[in-house]
């Protein structure tokens, strides 16, 4: 009898396992992380991850797409989002001091269309820079908006400090239904405090952005969050810093299992960080992930293996 029992609970456990192996296999996604390195002159580098915390780069960690447009041809704080045409967008900073953004699209990642400059920010004479562009899709409305960081000069002068050359910026923005024709640049964001790398991902019924505190004096220099029901907002007072005792920028989230999780730079540190939402709050997991070295910030989406395994393939 007791040999019977025995060889019932092995069996339902191989049975278990069976399944759980097959559930594993039959799993048809995988993370990206598109980002940049040093000052952003080789261009495109992307890594991948089948859990979200392991990451390994791609193509021996070279570039996938070198910078050609603006001044200074950089490609810093890539963005790339899968759009309802099924192309792949992708937007970032051409220069620490330009007026415009970069924009290309591709079908796969490998073979890109020609590099365009967005003059997003040529209507204000007295604009220093345009910082981490990054896109966000509204299904609702079918259209897409393109936003980022910049400084305008004169403008916003309660914050206005000597710190750091002066910067003083304010989170901006344009929407596009095909990326040919934009609306005129009008003003997302201004927390009451100098703010950079605004990052709005749907959640639930409406939006949340991630931000940078870019406030020096008192320091800030951390991340927080704000929330709005539509995506062009208005958005709410931002909260509470959700990163700890250290300076975070450039942060990048995606949703597992009905948890954020939020990659962020701790550049001053040279390494990268994480932080996971709880029921109590916000857990730092940052020992619990490992990029490439050098990696600086970018975004992170997730894609199909077949696209992956593409990507895998150039050297």
């Amino acid at each position: 009898m007791m040999n019977k029992i025995n060889k019932t609970l092995l069996f339902g456990l191989i049975f278990l396992l069976g399944l759980s192996i097959k559930c594993f296999s039959q799993k048809n996604t995988a993370y990206l992380f598109c980002y940049f390195k040093g000052n952003g002159q080789d261009g495109l580098h992307l890594a991948y991850s089948e859990d979200a915390y392991k990451w390994q780069s791609l193509k021996n960690d070279t570039s996938f797409l070198t910078p050609e447009v603006a001044k200074d041809k950089l490609m810093r704080d890539p963005c790339i989002i899968k759009g309802a045409d099924g192309l792949y967008h992708m937007v970032w900073t051409v220069s620490w001091t330009d007026k415009g953004i970069g924009y290309a699209s591709s079908k796969d990642m490998i073979h890109w269309s020609k590099q365009e400059f967005l003059p997003v920010m040529e209507y204000e004479s007295g604009t220093r820079n345009t910082w981490a562009p990054e896109i966000t899709y509204d299904k609702a409305k079918k259209e897409y908006m393109i936003y980022w960081a910049s400084t305008v000069e004169g403008k916003f002068t309660e914050t206005q400090s000597t710190e750091e050359k002066g910067y003083n910026h304010r989170i901006y923005y344009t929407i596009t239904k095909d990326f040919k024709t934009y609306s005129p640049t009008k003003l997302l964001y201004d927390p009451g405090f100098n703010v950079i790398d605004s990052s709005i991902m749907k959640d639930g019924k409406g939006y949340i952005m991630f931000l940078k505190d870019e406030t020096k004096v008192p320091v800030q220099k951390n991340l927080k969050v704000a929330y709005s029901d539509k995506l062009t907002g208005p958005y709410s007072k931002a909260s509470t810093p959700i990163t700890g005792n250290y300076w975070a920028e450039g942060p990048t989230a995606i949703k597992i299992d009905g948890q954020w999780l939020v990659y962020f730079d701790k550049y001053k540190d040279h390494k990268y960080g994480a932080v996971k939402q709880t029921a109590s709050g916000w857990e730092d997991v940052s020992d619990k992930v490992s990029f490439p070295q050098g990696l600086r910030h970018g975004t992170v989406i997730e894609i199909p293996k077949s696209t992956l395994l593409q990507l895998m393939e150039e050297k």
